[in-house]
């Protein structure tokens, strides 16, 4: 088959013919894959920088979000049969320690990662466990069936922080971010500020639902949004950035005893006012890793069948497989927002 590889320890990725089709265990599924977003974590993959490069195993076939067929099922798997059009959570664990136990496997300790920690989506044929498959609805496109991994880390952030019928400012409107105004707006947010550099995505942003954008480096956005909230500051903070200054300015802006729900990562440990920001503050602090499993899944689901999640515009590129090198300098450049390689036919 064909595969996207990690095929050296430096930058980009290499398309392999010949790669073998994955072997499934009794209780495995095999997928032919139709569709597979590239989300910001292949991104570093194909930069190579140093969390990568501390990470990613030289020779792994990478990528995680994906829509694709059953082909063929081991011989324990009971619920899936081949035909069946479906998706996959990609965070594979054993379920056998506390947190799997106890309804948080999305945290469990012995978590592997499609794509990370095992060979990924960007080929002709993947392998999960008959556990992860979601069976998609068929009202559900595959252009979007292809990205419901980076959407249910949207639904999560967002449904953790409870923004019915309050205001929000989220941090940060990359793929995610941008994802997060339209989750929120059909979650019932009162209203929705957002902040980021780029005009284009901050645009998006209002046109998906935002009620006011900012530029992130306006000395006055953060006066501007308390005087639209009661001079209190928004009641949620939906940090998407993974920015040290965005973040700081995010707890700034959070009103007295508002809940922060935190999925942006930082490229490196930073400094933070604990005292003032959360202590004082008397704030909620939520770190969001994932998608509950499968909680997040059922949420996104209704969220789609409802018809009020807008994705089509933040889905910019649909492209060939062969055409990966073009996607990722789209998604580099900033012309691409979402970008889904179209690895086989149906």
């Amino acid at each position: 088959m064909r595969a996207l590889v990690k095929h050296r320890a430096g930058p980009e990725l290499e398309l392999q013919t010949g790669r073998a089709v994955p072997e499934c265990g009794p209780r495995d599924v095999l997928i032919r894959v139709l569709k597979a977003g590239i989300c910001g974590t292949d991104r570093h993959i194909w930069e190579w920088d140093a969390w990568a490069a501390g990470r990613i195993p030289v020779g792994i076939t990478t990528g995680h979000e994906f829509v694709g067929i059953i082909e063929r099922v081991g011989s324990a798997v009971t619920k899936y049969s081949p035909g069946l059009r479906v998706s996959a959570e990609g965070h594979i664990c054993s379920w056998s320690d506390y947190n799997a136990r106890t309804g948080a496997a999305h945290i469990a300790r012995d978590t592997q990662i499609l794509g990370v920690d095992r060979d990924g989506c960007f080929a002709e044929y993947v392998c999960v466990p008959e556990e992860n498959v979601w069976p998609v609805h068929p009202s559900i496109p595959d252009h979007v069936a292809a990205i419901l991994d980076p959407l249910g880390n949207a639904v999560h952030t967002v449904m953790a922080a409870n923004v019915s019928a309050k205001t929000v400012l989220i941090t940060g409107v990359g793929i995610i971010g941008l994802m997060a105004v339209t989750v929120a707006k059909a979650a019932g947010a009162s209203r929705i500020f957002v902040t980021d550099l780029d005009e284009k995505r901050l645009a998006l942003a209002q046109k998906l639902g935002a009620c006011a954008a900012y530029k992130a480096n306006d000395p006055n956005w953060i006066e501007k949004v308390r005087k639209q909230t009661r001079g209190d500051g928004p009641d949620a903070l939906i940090e998407m950035s993974g920015h040290p200054a965005a973040i700081d300015d995010g707890f700034k802006c959070l009103r007295m005893g508002g809940t922060a729900a935190l999925l942006g990562i930082p490229s490196r440990p930073i400094a933070f006012d604990l005292t003032n920001h959360v202590i004082f503050k008397g704030a909620t602090v939520l770190g969001i890793n994932g998608r509950k499993m499968f909680e997040t899944w059922y949420q996104m689901e209704e969220l789609l069948l409802s018809g009020r999640l807008e994705l089509d515009e933040i889905i910019t590129h649909q492209l060939p497989f062969d055409q990966f090198r073009k996607g990722f300098e789209l998604m580099q450049s900033g012309e691409g927002i979402k970008v889904v390689l179209e690895i086989g036919g149906r």
